[in-house]
């Protein structure tokens, strides 16, 4: 039997620091999003889903380590988790540690109708440099992107471009890879010269403003698959309009 795809949805933040409401902003963020989810089950030692009273109390308290631990709707046939983590500065651009929020939901029609507003929601939430939210068979090839082989550089499928791996892109601001939903911040656009009127008018067309100042930015019209020819000739179109994205571009000064 077919494994239904699922949507892969992950933002790049600033490392959470002290008292720090971001994570539930995330977790709201989702909800707020999405008409019905709550995200209100933890997943205990046993593996077995127990009910989350007072969630947001809960959550608040188990922020440690730069993280949060999963959270999910409680729905083993449809399942939404959600959990957030720090990312060291030793395996993250210009040094510096990173908040990471990644979630997983089902790619059905209301969530394919709510990913654009969740993912700015979750972005903007936890004032996140960049993210993006992509069928999780398109993002398992964009993966490959980087993944170094046993001969030592990346062979990427499809023809698209390797990319350097995180810890060797010069600053946190430059998106690591592109997907079907891409946020980028206010300064993650201008560092990747986004938007030009003259060249990304296709895109444009497909892209909000957030309040911030940032860009949700939609790559192709249904969720990004692969498969189909042109789903990948845009893919492989916005590597081509946006080189610094992965590193491919001579980088500027360190921060």
């Amino acid at each position: 039997m077919t494994t239904p795809d699922r949507l892969v949805l992950t933002v790049y933040a600033p490392a959470l620091a002290g008292n720090d409401s971001r994570a539930l902003a995330a977790v709201h963020g989702m909800e707020q999003a999405l008409p019905g989810l709550h995200l209100a089950w933890r997943v205990t030692g046993g593996r077995r889903l127990a009910a989350l009273a007072q969630r947001d109390a809960w959550l608040a308290e188990k922020i440690k380590n730069g993280g949060f631990p999963l959270v999910c709707n409680g729905d083993e046939n449809s399942p939404v988790t959600v959990m957030g983590r720090e990312n060291s500065g030793l395996f993250s651009p210009g040094g510096q540690a990173l908040f990471e929020v990644h979630a997983k939901l089902p790619l059905d029609a209301a969530v394919i109708a709510a990913a654009a507003e969740m993912l700015g929601r979750v972005a903007e939430g936890t004032g996140a440099f960049w993210g993006r939210a992509t069928p999780h068979d398109a993002a398992v090839d964009i993966a490959y992107q980087t993944a170094p082989t046993l001969e030592g550089p990346p062979a990427p499928r499809r023809g698209l471009p390797a990319l350097k791996l995180f810890e060797h892109i010069h600053s946190p601001e430059v998106p690591y890879y592109l997907g079907w939903l891409n946020y980028w911040s206010e300064a993650a656009a201008r560092a990747i010269g986004f938007p030009d009127l003259a060249r990304d008018t296709d895109l444009l067309s497909r892209s909000q403003r957030s309040a911030s100042g940032g860009w949700v930015v939609q790559l192709t019209d249904a969720p990004l698959d692969l498969d189909n020819p042109t789903h990948l000739e845009a893919l492989l179109r916005g590597y081509e309009r946006f080189p610094e994205i992965g590193g491919r571009s001579a980088p500027g000064p360190l921060r």
